[in-house]
């Protein structure tokens, strides 16, 4: 894994956390945390994350 790649892991990985906490704490719904992973899947390419 390159720099770029860790850095794309990296952001995936803690939005997708700030989602998650929103999604416990019922600030968004199941169906709002699944649209947010797909976006955030497209905009970060994870290389690990999207699997």
């Amino acid at each position: 894994m390159n720099h770029e790649q860790f850095n794309r892991e990296i952001n995936y990985r803690v939005s997708i956390a700030i989602a998650k906490s929103m999604l416990l704490k019922k600030l968004i719904t199941e169906q709002e945390y699944k649209k947010i992973d797909r976006i955030l899947i497209k905009k970060y390419n994870p290389v690990i994350g999207g699997l």
